[in-house]
Order: structure tokens, then sequence, then C-alpha cells
């Protein structure tokens, strides 16, 4: 069976016992996990036919792409600077998006306006920002899916008494954009409330996707459309990755199923409780931050889950990579490689002769990352640790779509393996009712 060909490639060969000996896991294991994911396939496309669960239909979606636009457009007119408030899926997914253009990196960022993502409170943070930028031509876009999320709203509410401190409170609607579920029976959520108060631009969230699943609606491609990227491409890459499922293929053509069974099989039989995920890329680092949320709020219920760790070589390679070659063999290790071999600055040769480093001589920045990645990875294979590879010949919208959407389904299949609900949280509403009981007492 044919399917179209995936923008990136998925390696599990160095995970199983014939490979790294005895720390490795068993292929009866393997197979049986994978057998296991059936019903779990079988209920996707089940879903994708009856339209139930929604991200299964969001790849083909177009029709929610022209309200983007404008919005976008609202936002970025005659703007030096935009703030996007959110948190965990409201936000991780937008800066996941927005590395692909070096946001967040350390590169030098040429961008205009400037894009300023701002998720974890913190109050020096923010003020520092607020002071930096003319609130005459400062716009914001606020993302909270319920429109009850008390973290945006009150960046939001500073942000507004900002600008009205600058004497600009009656353009308040000029400057604020909010993206949330729309009214239910008539009846806006507090979120909504405020803006059809004030009369600011307003998107819809797709009720029926959970925040941490919503990377591919409009909360991800809103600030695709900000930065410049092709919110299409996006979704082509997570339309590819779906196509087997439709399809009713087999779990080992799956590639999605292929690492959930990984996953699951290795922690079953090898005691891996721990899984690291080390990206050879800066523009993956948010992406990794991202499936963190997404793999641990998902399926870290009634005593299952295992737990995600975020690395990026080769910076981490001088500051993990010692526990994970000599520490506990509790480990399953994700390593992402792209296609860095030849790029970037390279050191003239006539600079390294003589001086200790002449195999520096000639090289680029991306000869040397690509050499320690794969060093990395051969030394954890001999190490006896087992190692899943990815890697994404070119990094751009439709590659980084279908690692989203691989994910996503990856999260959902092992959850449903594990029997537990990979789309609930219960077990964090506690934290959000005592802060809100704090901050009453407070006053």
């Amino acid at each position: 069976m044919a399917f179209t060909s995936l923008p990136y490639a998925q390696s599990i060969d160095a995970c199983f016992d014939d490979r790294i000996g005895a720390t490795g896991l068993s292929r009866a294991a393997y197979d049986a996990a994978l057998d296991a994911t059936r019903p779990a396939l079988d209920w996707l496309k089940e879903a994708h036919a009856k339209d139930t669960l929604a991200i299964m239909r969001v790849p083909e979606r177009r029709d929610d792409l022209a309200r983007v636009r404008e919005v976008s457009e609202f936002l970025l007119k005659d703007t030096t600077d935009l703030f996007i408030f959110g948190i965990g899926g409201s936000s991780l997914g937008a800066q996941a998006v927005a590395q692909l253009t070096g946001w967040g990196t350390q590169a030098i960022a040429k961008q205009s306006p400037r894009i300023h993502i701002i998720d974890n409170l913190d109050a020096w943070v923010l003020q520092s920002a607020l002071d930096a930028v003319d609130m005459r031509t400062t716009r914001f876009l606020v993302v909270s899916k319920s429109g009850g999320t008390v973290e945006p709203a009150l960046q939001m509410f500073a942000a507004m008494s900002a600008i009205e401190k600058a004497g600009g409170g009656k353009y308040m609607k000029h400057h604020f954009a909010v993206l949330t579920e729309p009214a239910k029976d008539g009846k806006p959520n507090p979120l909504r409330a405020v803006a059809e108060q004030h009369g600011f631009q307003t998107i819809e969230h797709d009720p029926r996707v959970g925040g941490r699943y919503a990377v591919l609606t409009t909360v991800g491609m809103l600030p695709a459309q900000l930065f410049g990227l092709d919110m299409e491409a996006f979704r082509q890459g997570a339309a590819a990755v779906i196509e087997p499922i439709i399809a009713g293929g087999s779990p080992a053509d799956i590639a999605p199923a292929v690492g959930a069974a990984l996953s699951i099989a290795l922690q079953r039989e090898r005691g891996a409780n721990l899984t690291v995920l080390m990206a050879y890329a800066d523009r993956l680092d948010r992406f990794i931050a991202w499936h963190c949320q997404l793999w641990a709020e998902s399926l870290g219920k009634q005593g299952h889950g295992t737990t995600p760790v975020r690395a990026l070589g080769p910076v981490d390679q001088h500051s993990q990579l010692q526990l994970y070659l000599d520490g506990p063999r509790d480990k399953m290790f994700t390593v992402f490689r792209t296609g860095t071999a030849g790029e970037g600055p390279r050191a003239n040769a006539g600079f390294t002769k003589g001086t200790g480093f002449e195999s520096l001589g000639g090289r680029s920045i991306g000869d040397l990352a690509d050499a320690e990645a794969r060093a990395t990875i051969d030394t954890l294979v001999r190490n006896g640790r087992p190692v899943r590879t990815f890697m994404v010949p070119q990094l751009n919208e439709r590659a980084l779509g279908a690692l989203f959407m691989h994910f996503m389904l990856e999260t959902i299949i092992a959850g449903k393996v594990i029997g537990v609900d990979p789309f609930d949280q219960p077990a964090v509403e506690e934290g959000k009712i005592l802060a809100r009981q704090y901050l009453a007492e407070m006053s």
C-alpha cells in the first residue's frame, strides 16, 4: 500500500536487543505492543469518517484561514511590537511554530514588527517588556480556549492598564484581539465578554479541540500568519501522517503507532520511565517543550505515563550526556537530526593550519553539529541505550506540521493502549482552585 512520503524518517532499529544487547527491547514485546494499537487505529479511522475527533479533520480545513488573515492584518497594521499572551497549549504551539523563523533562538531577528510571546508569569519580565515599547504602536493577542484562564487574563488587564496610563484608553479596541471559544447558548465566556465589552477583534478557538492539541487550528495558524509562514503547508504535512490511518494501513506502516508501541513496550519490558527528547536544531527547542506538555498532561494519570525530558544538542551533551551514558538505565531516547551538514559559516583552512584544530579547516558549523549528533546516537547505542531517531532533511512548515500530527497521534494511541483518557487533565484542577483562593485572600 503506497502512501504520501513523510517529510521525516523515523528509525527504531537501535532500540532492540539484537542491536544493543540485553538492555534493548525484545521483538516479541514490541510486536505485542504494536498489535495492541489496532483498536486505537480503528477508533481514529472511524473518528475521521464520522468527524467525532476534530483534530483528524483539521488538516483538510481551509474555511478558517480567511479570518486568520483578517485578524493578522489587523494586528500587524502600523505595529512596532506585538505581544501574544497565553499559557500551556495556548502558547507552546505558537512558540514552536515561530521558531521556524529563528524566533526564540539566539539568531538576530530582522522581524518587523517585533513579536513577543510571553507565557510564564514573571512580574519583572512583563513590566520590563511593557516599559520598552511604544504603547501607541503595540498590539496584543490574547489566547485562551475556555476564556477563563487567569494568567493571560491578568496579562491582558495589565496591558490595558498600561495603554490607559499612556493616554490611549479611548483607542483600546485598536490594540487587542482575542482568540477563544464562541459563546455557548448565547452566553460568552469571561474573556469573550471582555472583548465584546471593549470592541476587541475576536477569532474562534475550535471548541472541539483541547488546547494542547490545538496547534494546527487557529491557535497555531494565526501566529504562523503573523510570522509570515505558510499555513496550508503545516496542514499538508499533518495530512500526510493521517493518510495511512484513514486508508486502514497496517500498524507497522503508521509512524505514530510505531512510536507509541515502542514507548509502551520499553516501559513495560525494560522500565524506561523517562523519555528524553534531544533536538540537534535550536529551531526545534520549543517543539520539544510543546511535546513535553502534550505527553505529560495527556498520559500522566492513574499511575501511568513516562516522564518527558527536554534536551538540546550539542549543548546538552556537555550537561546531561554523562548521566545518560553512565546513569540509571531507565530512559528511552529520541534524537532529532536535520539536514545541517554543509550549512552555516565555514572555517577557512588557512586559519586552522598549525593550531591543533586542523580537522576544523574547511568545515562548517553544520558539519560539526551533524557529526556530533551522529556521535551521540552511536555512543548511546554502544552503551546499550535504546535510541529512536527522526531525520528531518528540510525543517520547514510541512515537516513541522507532520511532526505536530505525529506526536499528537502517538500520544492518543498510547493513551488508548494503556487505558487512560488522553484528552483530560483532572489532577491539575486542584492547583487552579487553590490559586484563585489565595488570590482572593490577598484582598
